[in-house]
């Protein structure tokens, strides 16, 4: 006992690593995210009892498999919106990035990493677009994205000529490939997109660059007042959702082994539904990464819940819609408490 007071006593005076870690994970899991997480644990209950498969390894495994792609593209809609913006793009963005290299590799003849650079380059650059399109000329993000997602719509399809890229090397589908925890296949892919948002959130929650992005989101003018330079913050959060949205599209092509030009359509609309239902509000300033991952996994394991139950793939969507309008709703509702 005494021992155990020691330590105790050590840990408050100089605390570990660990310590220091648990508290922050402590502080990151506030109301806004605490809802989704236990919408997310009271439906995997529900599905178990409709389906013996739904908890089993495999399952849960593809379940996070099928988010991949949209979990990342929702790690940069999450930091846009945490400015009180939204990006349209996105989804049609990452789709010219994966035919950028794929064709790059395939036709091209270019080392698979240069033509990987070059795919993550061009969203990257598309992000720096909408950044500065927002900044500069003072559009609103809707409009600036909903330009740039027909922007990379037709880019995509004139660069592909509407034929999708096949018999990819190897090192463009490596995060499509799995190793085994027991019995249990997972992608490096998922290990992938498990650690951007771990950083993700750690750069929010733990830099100065972070607390600049909550200021945005909370009072863009209040932010600049106090000395944040706004406009290239905002150009910076774009840039960086540009070059998330290239290694989703990266993550796409390694999961289906193709460089498909009509890939990514509705990957917009999904990536803000992931946002919105864990818990990030759409008017900036509050919401978290982690959230972001729970409402991602909500919507995947809905998907794969009622699938097993043999539920139409269209009341899927009818029930994703009902719990994107849930969400905004209790959001609106916090909103109105505060005031």
């Amino acid at each position: 006992m005494m021992s155990n007071l020691a330590t105790q006593e050590q840990e408050r005076a100089d605390p570990s690593f660990t310590t220091r870690m648990r508290e922050m994970f402590a502080g990151s899991l506030n109301v806004s995210t605490l809802g989704p997480l236990l919408a997310l644990i009271i439906a995997s209950i529900f599905f178990a009892t409709q389906s013996p498969r739904f908890l089993t390894g495999t399952n849960l495994s593809l379940v996070v498999q099928q988010v991949m792609v949209v979990g990342t593209l929702a790690i940069g809609q999450t930091i846009v919106i945490l400015t009180a913006g939204i990006d349209l793009s996105n989804g049609a963005v990452m789709a010219f990035g994966t035919i950028v290299m794929t064709r790059f590799a395939v036709d091209f003849g270019f080392p698979p990493i240069v033509a990987i650079v070059a795919g993550l380059a061009v969203c990257a650059l598309f992000g720096v677009l909408n950044g500065t399109l927002v900044t500069s000329l003072q559009l609103p993000p809707f409009i600036v994205t909903l330009g740039t997602l027909n922007i990379a719509f037709a880019m995509t399809h004139i660069f592909s000529g509407e034929k999708t890229v096949s018999n990819l090397p190897d090192i463009l589908i490596f995060f499509g490939n799995t190793f085994k925890i027991g019995e249990t296949a997972i992608t490096y892919g998922t290990v992938l997109m498990v650690l951007l948002f771990l950083v993700t959130w750690f750069i929010l929650r733990q830099t100065a660059v972070g607390r600049h992005v909550y200021a945005l989101g909370n009072n863009a003018e209040a932010a600049r007042l106090t000395g944040i330079n706004t406009r290239r913050l905002l150009v910076i959060v774009y840039s960086v959702a540009g070059l998330v949205y290239g290694i989703a599209g990266m993550l796409l092509v390694a999961r289906t082994e193709v460089g498909d030009p009509q890939a990514g359509q509705t990957d917009n609309l999904d990536s803000i539904t992931a946002v919105v239902l864990g818990g990030t509000s759409l008017f900036g300033g509050r919401g978290s990464v982690i959230g972001t991952l729970v409402g991602a996994l909500i919507v995947g394991i809905f998907r794969n819940g009622l699938q097993l139950m043999g539920v139409l793939a269209i009341y899927q969507v009818l029930i994703t819609g009902v719990l994107v309008i849930l969400a905004v709703a209790v959001d609106q509702l916090a909103r109105r408490r505060q005031k």
